[in-house]
């Protein structure tokens, strides 16, 4: 079981960890703790590195596999054996551009589902811009005006967004925690994670976020599209 460390703090970039497993045909080790997201709710996964006995081992490829994060190194990598210690080393630029970034995709669900009670029914990103699909049945260019200054009237509170991890039970007490049209929740999880951006949005997340609202920067809503009968989405993009 891999400790997940980014789950605790989004802002630890390095790490020493233990190798527990390989995966020799795969190029891949699994460690006991790492600061590597694997991917999930629409955020890509971490890049960066290991340092091993003096080698920079690249990490291409981060994915969680049960309990475990399977590290994937370039091929040809040599990788490091069972029990060796390694420094894990993620890209900080594009890991915290997408923190920025996942974090205004909250602010947006936290404001399209208080102003007018749309769930999400999808969504994807990329440093600095995503998409977010939600439950409306008309979309025009005078209510999404009016989304992007009520988002961007939320980022400039400075609102504080914390996390915490709570037993399923005490968790699913809360109100709208899920806020995606499908429960994406595996039924056997017992404990959920939970992020809130204080005074707008409380919802279940596993993915990286600043510390506040003021964090993210100016968010631009740089197109819309229906997407079906119900379904319509946006676009939106942040400065670098």
């Amino acid at each position: 079981m891999t400790t997940l460390l980014y789950q605790n703090d989004s802002y630890l970039k390095s790490n020493h960890a233990v190798v527990t497993q390989i995966i020799p045909e795969e190029y891949a080790v699994i460690l006991d703790q790492t600061v590597f997201y694997p991917g999930g709710g629409g955020q890509p996964a971490d890049y960066g590195y290991l340092l091993w006995n003096g080698k920079h081992l690249d990490v291409q490829k981060v994915k969680k596999s049960g309990e475990d994060v399977l590290i994937y190194l370039a091929a040809e990598s040599e990788i490091p054996p069972i029990g060796e210690v390694v420094e894990c080393h993620i890209d900080w630029q594009r890991r915290y551009q997408l923190m920025r970034t996942h974090s205004a995709m909250h602010v947006l669900c936290g404001v399209i589902f208080r102003d007018h009670g749309a769930t999400v029914t999808g969504g994807d990103m990329d440093p600095l811009k995503g998409r977010m699909d939600f439950e409306f049945e008309t979309m025009h260019k005078d209510l999404v005006i009016a989304i992007e200054e009520a988002v961007n009237r939320e980022v400039e509170k400075s609102l504080p967004i914390r996390t915490a991890i709570l037993p399923r039970e005490e968790a699913f007490k809360i109100p709208d925690l899920i806020r995606t049209k499908i429960n994406l929740l595996p039924e056997g999880i017992q404990f959920v994670r939970v992020v809130e951006i204080v005074g707008l949005d409380l919802q279940a997340d596993g993915g990286t976020h600043v510390r506040n609202t003021s964090e993210i920067g100016k968010i631009r809503v740089v197109d819309y599209k229906s997407k079906g009968k119900i379904n319509k989405r946006i676009y939106i993009e942040l400065d670098a």
